[in-house]
């Protein structure tokens, strides 16, 4: 089995620092940034098997983010979760079409289930 490649939009480096210890230590290979202003370079560059996007990150933000991504062929079948604080969490997933959604604070498994949800062979 190839290594899993989850790519993390988010500007909180607290943040990035646990999910990509948590991820790394279950074998998946981690990519972060902390603004999504070039997430088509990236994803391209990196061909993630799924995406964490955080709403508030700078430059173009999450909702905006996530729908560059999805409206270009090549990148809209890779699956964005969305990660956010946000009170309309379920509202702003619908509006940047992501694939599914986690509400900040998390739960670590309640994370790593949802992701690994979408990366079954």
């Amino acid at each position: 089995m190839s290594t899993k490649k989850i790519l993390i939009f988010d500007d909180d480096t607290t943040i990035l620092e646990v999910i990509t210890i948590i991820f790394e230590e279950n074998g998946y290979q981690v990519e972060i940034s902390e603004t999504s202003h070039d997430i088509l370079e990236k994803v391209a560059q990196f061909q993630p098997d799924v995406i964490l996007m955080d709403n508030w990150i700078p430059k173009i933000g999450g909702v905006e983010a996530t729908k560059l991504l999805k409206s270009h062929e090549e990148f809209k079948s890779i699956p964005v979760i969305y990660v956010t604080a946000n009170n309309d969490i379920v509202r702003l997933a619908q509006e940047a079409q992501a694939d599914d959604f986690v509400a900040k604070p998390f739960n670590l498994d309640d994370l790593e289930d949802k992701v690994a949800k979408y990366l079954k062979d």
